[in-house]
């Protein structure tokens, strides 16, 4: 399949992407991290273009669904989300070095289903031939890329945090590049007010979709219960920061945590547990 190929050049793209923000972190060559901006968006255009025409293909062979039916499209779909934000957050704050700690997140998922995951396109089951599936993979997987933004923004500011602790932030030294600390937690918390309320929407989709397909709102499903475990750590972050001004280490180490039990709802749920949501394993 042509879009098969077209992912190809898609995971290319964010390779030289993140190669050329490591390259721009070493050297603070402002053309490198341009280069690096410009191939993500070259990436991030083409892969949009891809899923479009695997949309198209599903048609050409008498399925017809959209690309998020399986693990492997929901992967890709989680890769162009991820680029999207950053490349918001890029063309908004210009501080092209979150590009050496967000673009791996999207290279590894493209890498990962390119190389590793079944990449056919299949029948729907009975239980994902609804418009509801539409509405809660677009919700949901926005807010996992916000989740991967933050995460990779509150590295920053750790590293960032910990050189200034030690007395390191020579001039013109490789932290001088970091934004500000304050610009770094106020990025975690805007990426978190974004994916939170559309996690919520995943959510509420998703009961939905529940109980089109199974005739239940919630059936405390290893994957509900670990989605609500997920919003539970981002609204106790939210909650900790407007009621007990979280802000600095404290927030930063919570913003990780919330992604990393994320990424277990995400795929630690689907190839490690069973139960209503198997359709999205490995198989």
């Amino acid at each position: 399949m042509l879009s098969a190929k077209l992912f190809n050049a898609v995971t290319i793209f964010y390779m030289l992407s993140t190669i050329s923000f490591f390259g721009y972190l070493a050297s603070r060559n402002k053309t490198v991290g341009l280069a690096g901006s410009l191939l993500a968006w070259l990436g991030f255009a083409l892969q949009t273009a891809a899923l479009g025409l695997r949309w198209k293909e599903s048609y050409d062979i008498g399925i017809g669904h959209a690309p998020m039916s399986n693990l492997y499209e929901s992967v890709l779909f989680f890769a162009w989300s991820t680029v999207l934000i950053f490349g918001i957050i890029d063309l908004k704050y210009k501080y092209r070095i979150i590009g050496a700690f967000v673009m791996p997140f999207a290279l590894l998922a493209m890498a990962w289903a390119q190389l590793y995951l079944p990449a056919d396109i299949n029948p729907l089951l009975p239980a994902l031939q609804s418009n509801w599936l539409l509405y809660h993979v677009i919700t949901c997987f926005l807010g996992y890329a916000a989740f991967a933004v933050a995460c990779g923004v509150s590295v920053m500011y750790l590293i960032k945090a910990k050189s200034e602790a030690k007395g390191n932030e020579a001039a013109g030294g490789l932290m001088s590049q970091f934004p500000p600390t304050r610009v770094l937690d106020d990025l975690n918390y805007k990426a978190i007010m974004v994916g939170f309320p559309l996690l919520t929407l995943g959510i509420i989709t998703g009961a939905a979709w529940a109980n089109y397909a199974w005739g239940t709102y919630w059936s405390w499903d290893p994957k509900e219960t670990w989605s609500l475990i997920v919003w539970f750590i981002y609204a106790a972050f939210l909650h900790a920061r407007f009621t007990k001004g979280w802000v600095g280490n404290r927030a930063a180490w919570l913003s990780i945590i919330g992604f990393g039990a994320t990424i277990f709802c995400y795929l630690g749920v689907n190839i490690l547990l069973s139960g209503l949501h198997s359709y999205g394993s490995l198989n």
